[in-house]
């Protein structure tokens, strides 16, 4: 009975494919803000520490964000296994330029997902995902602004220190 109702789906093949994938992207991502949680944790950074763990958190969510959606409507998400995870990094800049890329790329492969739904004349995944691109837009201004940091308060005597003391404070929008 259960392949029955699993048949009556609106999801195209092509979309829930997509939509498994960006499933794994989101897991990786929550697992790669983990890993740079625990070197913030480990090298005395523990306001990065305390964001990259948050950041953690909400890729997770936004995960399961899309794994329910999928569900719900008829499809089938596959768990993501995620491997392959870098736990070991150059220098406390060099986490926050992998982060604006992760959120980068997060953004195109969410922009690539749409056209994608779009192609497919799936409407109703295209409105589900307009939250997605919206919190991208303000995970990037945020990942930037991290960085931005590091040329406005400098790396050098007290400016680690004092970049790890403002990275709670950054916001999308002044929030």
């Amino acid at each position: 009975m259960k392949d029955l109702i699993r048949l009556n789906t609106s999801l195209t093949e092509k979309v829930e494919s997509q939509l498994n994938e960006q499933i794994r992207i989101e897991a990786a991502s929550s697992a790669h803000y983990l890993a740079m949680a625990s070197w913030c944790d480990i090298n005395g950074y523990e306001n990065s520490a305390d964001y990259f763990y948050k950041q953690s958190e909400e890729e997770r969510a936004h995960m399961l964000k899309i794994f329910k959606y999928v569900n719900d409507v008829g499809g089938h998400a596959i768990s993501p296994v995620v491997s392959e995870i870098r736990q070991e990094y150059g220098s406390f800049k060099e986490i926050f330029e992998i982060a604006l890329e992760n959120e980068i790329a997060v953004s195109k492969s969410i922009n690539n997902l749409v056209d994608v739904c779009y192609k497919e004349k799936d409407h109703s995944t295209i409105n589900f995902l307009q939250w997605f691109l919206e919190e991208q837009r303000e995970e990037e201004y945020v990942a930037r602004r991290c960085l931005e940091l590091f040329d406005v308060i400098g790396e050098e005597t007290q400016g680690k220190y004092m970049i790890d003391k403002e990275i709670p404070r950054i916001t999308y929008g002044g929030e």
